[in-house]
């Protein structure tokens, strides 16, 4: 009996596309724009190259698209990161939402750092890198504010922070040793503590340790489960139920225990999701850091009140001081001009002293002159 193969289902516009996306994903991760061509993906899409040019318009549309998605993505988590309650957790839970976008889409983080061309527009890591810098720096100023910083210096603070951890991001795609949860650790210890006060075994704080596997493996969509080249793939999918009925560790790319007899290389295993009863204790332990951190916080505020108040009365003190002196120069100044004003008076006396003298003088050598002139009048009148 002759069989009649069915024909095989034509894919919807919107299914072409997606597909289209997730292969141009692949080929821009692995060569990068410029080694990519419309011909390879629409060969690796068994398309012809009008269905590319259709859907996108060449192979700059496709590009835009995916360094579009991308930067969403990473966007969203470290945004839902931000959103924490306390500045330290929120400092460990954007460093391990950068980690774990690193370790889970390594093909798009390697897109975002390698390529910065034209096609992207604005989308490139650099800019990335900016709105995320934008979001720290909104959480720095209400910490600088409150801690009586200069809330003006707190966008370089965040171009320092963020560059900090994504550098560190870039740095552990190829290496991924050791874990990202020791990676955003010390990644904190630099940033929270600085280098005069590094911790030798920082950890992150339990609030952050328990809530890792939530916050670092969001649900992803089937087209985008592919295993990584190298390095672990501690992401879980599917219940904790069907984990254990499909006999799997819960890792995604990780293959099934070989049989009996073989080697099987050693690997990291997720820890299982906390219980309720974790979950409280974690809350407990967080409100109790909290409350340790209000408390050194208080203590900072009151010693940095004590030392306020002393400056100010140590400058009280001071201005005192300089008013007396300004004073006390004031009045020896007016001493000053009190005595010069006494001699220019004196001088002026005297002058007008001897002004009158010199008048009188004047005036008693013409009353002389005028008896002569009188004398000699009289001696000449008898002779005529």
């Amino acid at each position: 009996m002759r069989t009649v193969s069915e024909p095989r289902r034509r894919m919807s516009g919107k299914e072409r596309r997606e597909q289209l996306i997730q292969i141009s994903r692949t080929l821009f991760a692995e060569k990068g724009f410029d080694g990519t061509s419309v011909e390879e993906i629409a060969a690796t899409a068994n398309v012809s190259k009008p269905v590319v040019y259709e859907h996108f318009g060449g192979k700059e549309g496709v590009y835009a698209v995916v360094i579009d998605r991308e930067m969403q993505k990473l966007l969203s988590l470290v945004t839902e990161a931000l959103s924490a309650s306390h500045s330290l957790i929120k400092l460990e839970r954007a460093a391990l939402a950068l980690l774990a976008y690193v370790e889970e889409n390594s093909e798009g983080f390697r897109i975002l750092v390698r390529d910065s061309h034209a096609a992207s527009g604005t989308g490139t890591f650099a800019s990335l890198i900016n709105d995320i810098a934008s979001q720290v720096e909104d959480v720095m100023v209400d910490e600088f504010v409150e801690r009586g910083y200069d809330p003006k210096l707190a966008p370089m603070y965040a171009q320092m922070l963020v560059g900090m951890v994504a550098l560190t991001g870039q740095w552990w795609l190829d290496v991924r040793r050791p874990p990202r949860e020791e990676v955003a650790a010390h990644l904190v210890n630099l940033a929270w503590n600085g280098l005069t006060g590094l911790d030798p075994t920082p950890r992150l704080t339990a609030a952050s340790r328990g809530l890792e596997h939530r916050l670092a493996n969001p649900p992803q969509r089937p087209a985008e489960q592919q295993p990584h080249p190298s390095g672990p793939q501690p992401h879980v999918e599917g219940t904790e139920g069907e984990l254990r009925a499909a006999g799997t560790p819960g890792a995604q790319g990780e293959p099934q225990p070989p049989p009996a007899g073989e080697s099987q290389a050693p690997r990291s295993e997720l820890p299982p999701p906390p219980t309720e009863k974790e979950l409280r204790e974690l809350e407990k332990a967080r409100e109790r850091e909290l409350r340790n951190q209000e408390k050194l916080r208080e203590r900072e505020l009151k010693e940095r009140e004590k030392l306020r108040q002393r400056e100010q009365r140590e400058a009280e003190k001071l201005a005192r001081e300089l008013e007396k002196t300004r004073l006390r120069e004031q009045r020896e100044l007016e001493k000053a001009r009190e005595r010069e004003y006494r001699e220019q008076q004196r001088l002026l006396r005297e002058q007008e002293k001897a002004r009158l003298k010199e008048a009188k003088a004047a005036e008693r050598d013409a009353l002389k002159q005028a008896k002569l002139i009188d004398q000699e009048r009289e001696k000449l009148e008898p002779s005529e």
